[in-house]
């Protein structure tokens, strides 16, 4: 667990550096910009000041303006509200921020289905514009009962939006349930809650604000001075430690004397809450400066992580597992630090291990069917065998426990399965599979794929490309879920065969090998049901652990993927986080590029 520290202001021009200044020598790491009444800044300053914060160790958040909402549906209103919490997410695209907090908005007497409606209406009239800034939108726990946006509300949202997270305003759950978070079981109910109803990589980090407040029976009335409000501190650290919560906690006190006295306490209840690491050592070697690395103690003969939401044993770190010298613990602490990039493509998918007891260099195997060894708390996915004649039960990864255990079974490669649980047959993407044959350069795989992107520009459709990790690309085109696997398979032939007519020299789809020599093959039968393609940010079983990297389309003629490892990849998570999240919302169906080129509707 990780507390992120900070405060809610807007710098003046006077005092920008001093105010940064100040909030680093405090041991602060975070600052929200209190957009609160409109927008003061434009980008370029945005970027200025984002730059300057960056320098000195602080991440930066936006609060936008109160008319920014979700629920007001009156025709003269609405675009003005919609337009100002995309813009918004493009300021904090220009700070370098990570979130944007959003009140949803009040209810004016309509009903909670009407509300909902209305506010995913608003999210979908804007998510084309703000899918791909890297930016999450929060939205943050009302404090009246009069408003939209209890945790229920948010989760409904968030479950449908990918770049939708809740933001939880302790002193608004306290008021509107009658001043009830006042001892450390009233704040766990709150964070089981929030583990029962978002995904686990919607919580790290979870967003939140703290403040005292006078509340009545309609809710928060105002914020006053620390010390004189009743729900106290020192339970949301101590149950975020319980529960391995990453926590981000912005004081939304109105004075500096309240925002250092919060602090003070912040630090004593961490302190108090600190996890017993008595004889504990690192899980990776210590080749790699991972993020948040974990510690490990001996527990019968095997390792126990010391701070980690769920029970897990840990067997064999020291294990060389790679021919350069990265161990199998390396391996697992990989996994547990991607966690937040990776999780997210992961969820609600069947995932196929690709093992390896003994190492890269070892014998390997894929495993389908969840073994009976497997923890009691990693829920599974049964999909039906025509083989079989039955399920099998594949694992799944809801969170960085699952993602250390599949590494601690030698699962090198993660697998996911291309459709989710709930729509098994219907394909989220579609994979352009770039394999470049014995013979065939990288140049000819940039080549054939800025010759694929050309050809989805001209059908209006939007593709990813990602490094294989090996010697390939692999570009997604993300879909809603409504094209059976073999539509899906037959749009990516029909688009290979005509990348092979169009250049015989360097593209092949043939399926006999050694015709292949010296040209790329577009594999499009990977676009079938329970085939799987290892996954975004999966390591591959090769000299130097190289990593399955998402790539901008500028990058593709200049980048190559043997500069992404487990050990090189964490500053470029950290300047352009994931360049993959696109992918996740779909919003694209090939029923137009079908027409355009000629193709039926049926499978």
């Amino acid at each position: 667990m990780t507390l992120s520290f900070g405060i809610s202001s807007l710098p003046g021009d006077d005092n920008t550096e001093a105010l940064l200044d100040g909030l680093a020598e405090q041991g602060h790491t975070h600052l929200e910009l209190a957009f609160t009444k409109g927008f003061p800044w434009k980008p370029s300053q945005c970027e200025s000041f984002g730059a300057l914060a960056s320098g000195r160790g602080l991440a930066l958040s936006v609060h936008a303006p109160y008319f920014a909402m979700l629920t007001i549906a009156e025709p003269d209103r609405y675009q003005k509200t919609r337009a100002a919490v995309e813009h918004s997410m493009k300021l904090a695209a220009s700070l370098g921020a990570s979130i944007v907090v959003v009140h949803p908005g009040h209810d004016k007497d309509r009903t909670s289905d009407q509300l909902l409606a209305t506010a995913t209406e608003a999210l979908r009239s804007i998510e084309p514009k703000v899918v791909e800034l890297g930016v999450s939108l929060g939205l943050e726990t009302t404090g009246t009962t009069n408003a939209f946006g209890t945790l229920g509300d948010i989760a409904l949202l968030a479950a449908e939006f990918p770049w939708v997270r809740p933001v939880v305003d302790w002193a608004h759950v306290h008021a509107t349930t009658d001043g009830r978070l006042v001892d450390l079981e009233a704040v766990r109910s709150v964070y089981s809650f929030l583990f029962d109803q978002f995904p686990a990589w919607k919580l790290q980090p979870l967003h939140t604000h703290y403040s005292h407040n006078a509340f009545g029976p309609g809710g928060e009335i105002k914020h006053v001075a620390y010390g004189q409000g009743s729900n106290p501190v020192e339970p949301v650290v101590t149950a975020a430690v319980e529960f391995d919560v990453d926590l981000t906690m912005v004081s939304e006190s109105r004075d500096d004397v309240s925002h250092h006295a919060v602090w003070t306490d912040v630090v004593k209840a961490l302190r108090a809450a600190v996890v017993d690491e008595t004889g504990a050592r690192p899980l990776g070697s210590g080749a790699v400066a991972f993020p948040n690395p974990l510690m490990v103690v001996s527990e019968a003969g095997n390792y126990r992580a010391t701070r980690l939401r769920r029970p897990l044993r840990i067997t064999n770190p020291d294990k060389p597992f790679f021919a350069d010298g990265y161990t199998k613990g390396d391996l697992i602490q990989y996994y547990a630090s991607i966690a937040p990039q990776l999780l997210p493509h992961l969820q609600d998918r069947a995932i196929v291990m690709a093992r390896f007891p003994d190492g890269a260099d070892g014998d390997f195997f894929y495993e389908k069917q969840a073994p009976t060894h497997k923890p009691d708390w990693m829920p599974v996915a049964p999909i039906h065998s025509e083989v079989r004649g039955g399920a099998i039960e594949f694992c799944t990864a809801p969170d960085r426990p699952s993602l250390m255990w599949f590494a601690n079974m030698g699962c090198i490669e993660i697998h996911p399965w291309l459709s989710r649980v709930q729509s098994i047959g219907f394909p989220d993407f579609a994979i352009f599979d770039l394999d470049p044959a014995e013979g065939a350069s990288w140049e000819q795989v940039v080549d054939t794929a800025l010759h694929i992107k050309v050809a989805l520009d001209s059908l209006g459709l939007r593709g990813y490309p990602k490094t294989s990790g090996a010697t390939g690309l692999h570009i997604y085109v993300p879909l809603d879920p409504v094209h059976e696997y073999g539509r899906v398979r037959r749009f990516v032939e029909t688009v290979g065969r005509l990348m092979e007519a169009a250049d015989p020299s360097n593209v092949t789809m043939e399926w006999d090998i050694p015709k292949r020599t010296g040209k790329v093959f577009i594999d499009h039968n990977q676009n079938v049901g329970g085939k799987t393609i290892a996954s975004v940010y999966a390591v591959r079983p090769f000299p130097g652990a190289p990593v399955s990297t998402p790539l901008s389309w500028d990058e593709v003629g200049t980048l190559t993927p043997d500069l992404f490892t487990i050990s090189t990849i964490w500053d470029r998570v950290a300047e352009v986080g994931d360049l993959f999240a696109p992918v996740l919302s779909g919003g694209q169906t090939l029923d137009e590029a079908e027409t355009a080129l000629g193709l039926g509707a049926s499978s």
